[in-house]
């Protein structure tokens, strides 16, 4: 096994989107461990499992080291091909295509931008339509890590940018405090992306009557968590503290997922009762949503990159009707002030 590998390949990096993936790759940086065992920790049906973990291996990630008879079936065990994996952002070269116009060609530039941090649905959206776009197309590879690794990520060079909403509880600032900490020697600014609506994730109807963070211990509850250094778990752990509610005290509160749209998905699945997620997650699976707070998602780039040719198409976007109509759609979202610059 390689003590670290960079990944750089494009197409490898979109692998790796899919939090799914990126959870049974981490399972196998641990241990070797069969199709069946990945189910068991993830909760997934076998089938999903296969088709995740084929996709690992085509991309050279994972590798099967050994094979066991058990009670009469053949099990192959995986493993990751590497100790450590390092994501870096891929700028794929300027390519010319042509599209017809009043007899000559008019020079279309394509390029691919890796932005590392939180997990957010806006910015997903913003990938699937500026990749879509017929005129100046802009590929978006979004990497849901959680802010702080999205930050660090961003220092170590990894990314383009970042994406975060990290609250300062002293202050009460959003993600400017935790700038300042990590980049004391580089200029770096926040571009606010937009304001959403965060709360509590629960079935139809509310069979377990949760309304409020005291609610999660009851006996009866089943939480499922947000993944460490991601802003909504940081979040979370204040608020217990505040309201000294001992975090052994939740069921599942050790059981954490990478993205919102996972915890909606368990708390559909009837995985888990709850989960604290957007409330556009909630509407995607038809949930039913208990508010608790709104809070500033920023973008987080060198100074010197604002600038940058190949980013102002999307850094432009951020303030046009059309994003704002694209958020809108997704609810829980208030883009009034999407696309203003912040500075530590």
């Amino acid at each position: 096994m390689e003590p670290l590998r960079r990944i750089q390949n494009f197409d490898h990096l979109k692998i790796l989107a899919d939090s799914r993936r990126l959870v049974i790759l981490r399972l196998l940086m641990s241990e070797a461990m069969t199709l069946s065992q990945i189910g068991q920790v993830t909760g997934d049906h076998p089938a999903q499992v296969r088709h995740h973990l084929k996709q690992l291996e085509r991309a050279g990630l994972v590798e099967m080291v050994d094979t066991r008879m058990v009670r009469g079936f053949v099990e192959k065990y995986y493993r990751a091909r590497a100790r450590a994996f390092l994501l870096q952002e891929l700028i794929l070269p300027a390519g010319a295509s042509h599209i017809a116009g009043q007899g000559h060609g008019v020079s279309v530039e394509s390029s691919a931008i890796a932005i590392l941090g939180s997990h957010d649905l806006a910015l997903e959206a913003m990938a699937g339509y500026l990749g879509q776009r017929e005129h100046h197309p802009v590929e978006l590879l979004v990497l849901p890590v959680g802010s702080l690794e999205g930050l660090i990520a961003l220092r170590q060079g990894a990314a383009r940018m970042a994406g975060c909403h990290l609250l300062d509880v002293e202050s009460g600032e959003y993600n400017l405090p935790f700038v300042r900490h990590l980049f004391p020697d580089r200029p770096v600014v926040l571009i606010t992306l937009t304001h959403r609506q965060q709360g509590l994730l629960v079935a139809p109807g509310n069979p377990k009557a949760i309304h409020n963070l005291d609610d999660l211990r009851k006996p009866d509850v089943n939480l499922i968590n947000r993944n460490r250094g991601s802003g909504t778990r940081l979040w979370l752990d204040r608020q217990l503290g505040a309201l000294s509610i001992p975090v052994d005290e939740l069921h599942g509160y050790g059981r954490d997922v990478r993205t919102h749209t996972a915890v909606a998905e368990a708390v559909s699945q009837g995985k888990a009762d709850v989960g604290l997620g957007l409330y556009a997650a909630a509407l995607q699976f038809n949930l039913d949503f208990i508010p608790l707070f709104e809070e500033r998602f920023d973008l987080a780039l060198p100074a010197e990159q604002v600038e940058d040719a190949s980013l102002r198409p999307f850094l432009d976007f951020l303030q046009t009707a059309a994003f704002r109509r694209l958020v809108a759609g997704l609810g829980g979202y208030n883009p009034e002030h999407s696309g203003e610059q912040l500075e530590p």
